[in-house]
């Protein structure tokens, strides 16, 4: 039994030497035809690593042919299907400038900026993938405004907004947990003013609050006055739009501290 494994293993090592060697002739060969064949049948397969260095070779050799319009399309899917979305997306885009009317230009864009959003990174990391993500959806849906794809594309536009208004109020709290509260209070408006609709509006106002509280009770006598009439303030925006808050027990005790001190200043 143990020889009768050994041996299978020694095949199965000699077939997988015999199909290296017989590959890295064909790379080495001038037979075009041979190489636009077996890429194909590469690619079929599903082995799209081995597809896709034959379709690099072959992209000078037939561009400005038919067949180089086919080649570039699937090389461009093989670096997809190997996951590598940022050279994809590149071939995409390349494929759709370079076969304008080709009938899979419109596939060809939309995969292009697809890619972008796949490339696009969780929150606690830089967004800029994200942001152009966005803008490439937006315009493929310009290019094609009848396009089948547009409420996936829609759907694909609200994560990646979703995404970039965690990050803003993540960056904006983080000022807050550092104990800049001068710089939370301006963070966190300004991601409420960048994406109006959050979920996360009631968190935003009640941490507002209490950076600019925290900033005014923490200020020179000169300034405290004018600081903690803008925590009132906010104060009162916050109970405007969240009457019923679970916060509402430490809203009304911060309340009460800043009217308290305002007395002296009346």
């Amino acid at each position: 039994m143990i020889k009768s494994t050994k041996y299978f293993i020694v095949v199965i090592f000699l077939l997988i030497g015999v199909s290296s060697c017989k590959y890295q002739r064909l790379l080495k060969s001038s037979d075009t035809t041979l190489k636009y064949e077996k890429a194909k049948e590469y690619y079929d397969e599903g082995n799209y690593a081995k597809a896709m260095t034959l379709y690099e070779q072959l992209v000078p050799i037939y561009r400005g042919t038919e067949k180089g319009e086919e080649i570039s399309y699937y090389f461009a899917h093989c670096n997809y299907n190997l996951k590598d979305y940022i050279m994809a997306g590149h071939y995409f885009n390349k494929f759709a400038n370079s076969f304008p009317n080709s009938k899979y230009t419109e596939e060809c864009s939309f995969l292009s900026a697809y890619c972008y959003y796949l490339d696009s990174p969780k929150t606690s990391l830089d967004q800029e993938s994200t942001y152009k993500a966005i803008s490439e959806i937006q315009l493929y849906l310009g290019r094609y405004p009848d396009t089948e794809r547009m409420e996936q594309c829609n759907e694909l536009l609200d994560e990646l907004r979703k995404k970039l208004e965690v990050k803003s109020y993540d960056n904006a709290f983080l000022y807050y947990k550092i104990y800049q509260y001068k710089a939370a209070a301006i963070a966190l408006k300004s991601s409420l003013e960048q994406f109006p609709e959050t979920d996360s509006k009631e968190d935003i106002l009640y941490y507002t609050l209490k950076s600019s509280y925290n900033y005014a009770i923490n200020s020179v006598y000169d300034k405290a006055k004018s600081r903690l009439e803008v925590a009132l303030k906010d104060y009162k925006t916050f109970v405007k739009n969240f009457p019923e808050s679970e916060y509402n027990k430490d809203v009304n005790r911060i309340h009460e501290s800043i009217i308290k001190k305002l007395e002296p200043f009346n």
